[in-house]
């Protein structure tokens, strides 16, 4: 094998390594979840894993049938995760079938363990930490480069495509059907389930703010510098601009430049070590068209 090859595959082992763990802790996770906040409260989660659980159990209350939430969960998977294969990374959508056959196969073999482990009568209590507790669990799929599934990998499509999180649409998208579950079955089920959803839509636009763009203005003495932090840190470009200092009036150079929101942090203090004297400021952008790099899902 040739060297630089070796060292690539020695690099990957680590990545692979992390990946691995954190889609395993977060079926783990998502298992333990559906089968005590979920199930304490009988709600009906958001995304494919609430429509599998709704779909359980109209069969069994309208057919008289038990079927495994796994077998439920699979089936309704199974053309977003082509869809995914072909669209957005093949990588990614083995990761996230690994994650999908996990978390189904342990909700249904942890079920009898766990059904009467949590003892919560307060369904406010059981909507916003069991909605919490999804959303950590979301969250370690989308830091492994997976998801979930389900309405998941419709997100981060149009996320990759048009550049912002679309989060909140797939919330507005799970409402509907938890209100139709409502005039199914307990309306203020739904209503609680409207709350452990909105409580992890919350909860994940803060932990994982890959798809959320800051722009960055930087008046700093070292812009050459500063921008090589940019570059090396983000691996995005910057705009510089010439203007004049009133205060001192003197000639100052304006670096701009637009990063993903997880890497503000990071950028801000290589630069503040870099020009201590530097003033950056940070906006929210809310739309941006034209290109931008975005790191390989695989």
């Amino acid at each position: 094998m040739p060297r630089s090859r070796y060292y690539l595959s020695q690099r990957q082992i680590p990545y692979t390594m992390k990946r691995l763990v954190c889609v395993v802790t977060a079926a783990a996770l998502m298992a333990f979840n559906i089968n005590t906040f979920v199930h304490a409260g009988g709600l009906i989660p958001g995304g494919f894993t609430g429509l599998a659980l709704l779909m359980m159990e109209s069969f069994q209350l309208f057919g008289g049938l038990d079927l495994p939430f796994s077998v439920i969960l699979f089936t309704l998977n199974a053309i977003p995760a082509l869809l995914s294969y072909r669209y957005i990374g093949h990588r990614f959508t083995l990761y996230s079938c690994l994650m999908i056959v996990l978390s189904g196969l342990l909700t249904d073999w942890t079920q009898p363990m766990l059904t009467n482990f949590l003892q919560v009568r307060d369904m406010l209590l059981v909507s916003v930490f069991g909605g919490l507790l999804n959303a950590v669990s979301i969250s370690l799929c989308l830091f492994a480069n997976a998801t979930s599934g389900g309405t998941d990998f419709i997100a981060i499509f149009f996320s990759e495509k048009h550049g912002r999180d679309s989060w909140h649409y797939i919330f507005v998208g799970n409402c509907v059907i938890l209100v139709l579950a409502g005039g199914l079955f307990s309306l203020d089920k739904a209503l609680y389930s409207i709350i452990f959803q909105f409580t992890t839509t919350m909860a994940l636009k803060s932990l994982f703010r890959n798809y959320q763009r800051m722009t960055l203005l930087i008046i700093t003495d070292k812009p050459d510098e500063a921008y090589a932090l940019i570059r090396d840190i983000t691996h995005h470009d910057a705009t510089s601009f010439t203007g004049i200092g009133r205060y001192k009036m003197a000639e100052r150079v304006i670096l701009y430049s637009v990063v993903s929101a997880s890497e503000v942090t990071a950028l801000v203090s290589a630069l503040k070590e870099l020009d201590p004297g530097a003033f950056i400021n940070v906006l929210k952008t809310e739309r941006l068209d034209g290109r931008f790099y975005k790191p390989s899902k695989d």
